[in-house]
């Protein structure tokens, strides 16, 4: 009886742990999202997150630490949002809608703090050798979204079975990385939307090339 009491009570304890952690995690990706990852101290998430000192060290032994994992955090986020809009994808209407849904949310903001990956990747690059493999790892998962779909436009013979769909899923990372880019230096979306209907409209091109060979 005794032994399953303190068992409990570990169990607990690790479960208040792990929601401080998140807590302090999500704080720092929230500061870091407005402030930037140099703007942010470790004080400013102590602060923010209502924590005490002791407790942030207690699961991040530096700043640099903490940044890998709110990296982490980010990326499972961006990139769990954009498997579920991206598998959706079947046809060039779907595609359009993705495209209408990117600009519009990034237009909230008018596009002030570009991508939640991208601005991590700008930062953390040439200062942590580990934040940016695991940066280049979510960003490869993002790409393979990409090619997934246009398997599928390939499976449904929307575009040539011979096109390479991982040059072509690079092409639309680079073209919707560089619209966030453009959008937060503009404070205007309109040259993220024409970055991305370039990519759209380089798959148009292909599917009537298609169209016109058979």
């Amino acid at each position: 009886m005794e032994e399953s009491s303190q068992t409990a009570a570990a169990a607990r304890l690790t479960a208040r742990g792990a929601k401080t952690r998140s807590q302090i995690v999500a704080t720092a990706a929230d500061l870091m999202r407005v402030r930037g990852v140099g703007g942010t101290t470790l004080d400013d998430v102590v602060s923010a997150s209502n924590v005490s000192k002791s407790q942030l060290y207690r699961h991040f032994e530096d700043k640099p630490a903490l940044v890998r994992a709110v990296i982490e955090f980010v990326g499972e986020r961006t990139i769990t949002g954009e498997r579920e809009r991206l598998e959706k994808v079947r046809t060039f209407a779907g595609l359009r809608r993705w495209r209408d849904a990117l600009v519009a949310r990034n237009a909230l903001q008018d596009g002030r703090y570009g991508c939640p990956l991208g601005s991590l990747a700008n930062e953390v690059s040439d200062q942590d050798s580990v934040a940016r493999r695991k940066l280049h790892d979510l960003f490869m998962a993002w790409q393979e979204l990409f090619e997934d779909l246009l398997r599928r436009f390939q499976q449904e013979g929307v575009i040539p079975q011979d096109v390479d769909v991982a040059q072509l899923a690079t092409g639309f990372v680079a073209a919707v990385q560089g619209g966030y880019l453009l959008a937060q230096t503009s404070r205007d979306v309109t040259p993220m939307a024409s970055a991305i209907d370039m990519a759209i409209t380089h798959l148009h091109l292909l599917a009537r090339e298609q169209d016109e060979a058979s």
